[in-house]
């Protein structure tokens, strides 16, 4: 199986009419690569002039990715794992090394063997020599390590493949963020909307009901209940202004921007979506399955666990030989010449054994360790497995309730504004009261309010949704590596 490369982007994808389901993001992920690329190319920087124009959904996401502290941090991460891969295939790659020594020594310190006069021999010889010196380069490539070069090996691919697998994780964690701050942008944005709809009724209302007043016909208990409803709404209003501001800056800090120090409390942000009820179906078993099959925590736990028992080889490892083989050039000066430059040389060549027969029990330690690793790895596996049943099950739960409330409220403000109406029609008539006028436009402000959060439920409900069920992960990034 072909390993996954870290610096290279999956195939770039074909255009789509509708952003919608798990195939909204693959355009998004397949437009940003992994390490490179114009958005990706540098740290945060001064704003954009995107802020000053409509910003879509996809937009948001783009410059999350390219902005996002949490992408910035995973790409870095993935930076560090690839290291770590060179580091553990080290053992496999040949060493080359370079050594040199000099060594003087005082005269005295050197043996000197005499013999009697007259017996022919030298009246003294010397062994050594006082100033010894050596160099040589060695290429040194092991043989044998008892499993750690082929596991070597295994752990660089599943470190990969872990690494990417908890990038995907962070990228799908950011969509879901900005999708949500985007969509608490338009709720904010519509509740005002409502909120001034409603002060503008209240207006009307108490300058019809001063003019009655005016004409006689109320009395003046009728003026007061109309200037109480409308300072009733306006701090509903102004809160709601508040909300929107929050929402902007929640949502502008998910993009990663900085802002200037002069920019003004309204943050200049307008974005070109809307909330609406976009159909999706799926069913819970579906659900579920897709999650257990598609979420990148799963499958980032699988690998973890594969990396646990590589430990337990290498910490087996331990008690078992190692063979190197070495070959390489020798110069140094000779001991039986006085002539320090005088020099020897040649080649060596040769095969290394080492065995620790006996290690203190170190090798059992670190084995009981490695195990110890393993089984906490399946548990980690198994408990995030029902983690994520639990997660699509609730998000499942949620879906349904947020259709059901958004499908209730379909209607709801047609039969609001008639009722309206019709109280306005009966005041008027003289066969109605002001507190029917009142009670029904309170009432439409109700449904107003309500349709404009059923909204936002539902698109909020099915991101998580989605999310849950790893559809975000799947559509972008293709299919992950195989187990």
């Amino acid at each position: 199986m072909k390993e996954p490369s870290l610096t290279t982007p999956p195939a770039p994808a074909t255009g789509r009419p509708r952003l919608s389901g798990s195939a909204r993001w693959l355009r998004l992920f397949l437009g940003v690569s992994l390490l490179g690329g114009p958005l990706l190319a540098g740290s945060p920087a001064a704003p954009e002039p995107i802020l000053t124009a409509p910003l879509s959904l996809p937009d948001a996401v783009n410059l999350a990715f390219s902005r996002n502290a949490t992408v910035l941090r995973a790409r870095k991460d993935l930076e560090s794992t690839e290291g770590l891969i060179v580091q553990t295939r080290a053992i496999a790659v040949p060493k080359l090394v370079v050594s040199g020594n000099f060594k003087a020594v005082q005269p005295s310190d050197i043996d000197i063997v005499s013999f009697p006069a007259g017996s022919g021999l030298p009246t003294g010889l010397t062994f050594g020599v006082d100033k010894t010196w050596a160099t040589g380069v060695e290429l040194v490539q092991s043989l044998y390590e008892g499993g750690r070069i082929a596991s070597s090996f295994r752990t660089a691919r599943l470190s990969r493949a872990q690494a990417l697998l908890n990038y995907q994780t962070a990228l799908s964690d950011v969509i879901l963020l900005v999708e949500l701050a985007y969509y608490d942008v338009l709720l904010a944005q519509q509740q005002i909307t409502v909120r001034e709809a409603s002060v503008d009724l209240l207006t009307h209302e108490l300058a019809d009901t001063t003019r009655r007043y005016d004409a006689g016909t109320v009395p003046r208990f009728n003026v007061l209940r109309a200037e109480v409803e409308l300072a009733n709404a306006r701090p509903k209003l102004i809160r709601a202004r508040n909300s929107f501001r929050i929402a902007k800056n929640n949502l502008v800090n998910l993009m990663g921007f900085n802002l200037p120090r002069e920019t003004s409390e309204d943050i200049p942000l307008t974005l070109a979506g809307k909330l609406e009820a976009q159909p999706y179906t799926i069913s819970l078993p579906d659900a579920l399955q897709a999650a257990l099959g598609r979420r990148t925590e799963l499958q980032a736990l699988r690998k973890a666990q594969a990396l646990r028992n590589e430990d337990v080889i290498t910490a087996k490892a331990g008690s078992k030989p190692s063979v190197q083989a070495y070959a390489g050039y020798e110069v140094h000066n000779s001991a039986l010449h006085a002539d320090v430059g005088y020099e020897i040389h040649g080649w060596v060549a040769g095969v290394g054994l080492n065995w620790n027969v006996f290690d203190g029990m170190a090798t059992r330690g670190r084995v009981r360790q490695a195990l110890a690793g393993l089984d906490r790895a399946a548990i980690d596996l198994d408990d995030t497995a029902r983690r994520i049943e639990l997660e699509v099950r609730t998000a499942f739960s949620n879906f349904i309730e947020a259709g059901e409330v958004n499908e209730s409220e379909k209607k709801v403000i047609e039969q609001a504004e008639e009722a309206l109406r019709l109280a306005r029609s009966r005041y008027e008539a003289g066969a109605g009261t002001q507190l029917d006028v009142l009670s029904a436009q309170t009432a439409l402000t109700d449904a107003r309010t309500t349709s404009v959060e059923a909204l936002h439920d539902y698109s909020a409900a099915r991101a998580r949704l989605e999310r849950a069920t790893g559809a975000l992960t799947a559509g972008a990034a293709g299919t992950p590596p195989s187990q």
